[in-house]
């Protein structure tokens, strides 16, 4: 199976994008930084901030669970697959090539 850059990935897909597949509202935002309930786990309250997230930078942290990263590595625990699935599988929701590495 050929490998897949994922630095193309990280840099063609925004972190916004992401957000949007998982039906992320913030409940606050401060300028790039967003607040609100994190995707990854059941929260007991809509306005709850226990997940932060810079869209500029594209990185995230949850307060509650400890999850953070970037926008491939949200979604890959967010659909709970390995990272090269993961970046196959949001490629192909948002209609994009894979950007496969066909020589090492």
């Amino acid at each position: 199976m050929p490998g897949i850059d994922f630095d193309r990935v990280r840099a063609e897909i925004t972190m916004e994008q992401v957000l949007s597949l998982l039906g992320f509202q913030p409940s606050g935002r401060s300028g790039v930084q967003w607040y609100g309930s994190c995707p990854l786990h059941e929260s007991t309250s809509k306005g709850r901030r226990s997940f932060s997230v810079n869209v500029a930078i594209g990185r995230y942290f949850c307060h509650r669970c400890q999850s953070h990263g970037h926008q491939l590595e949200l979604w890959a625990a967010a659909t709970k697959l390995p990272l090269h699935q993961a970046a196959i599988d949001l490629c192909r929701r948002l209609g994009r090539d894979i950007p496969w590495i066909r020589r090492w």
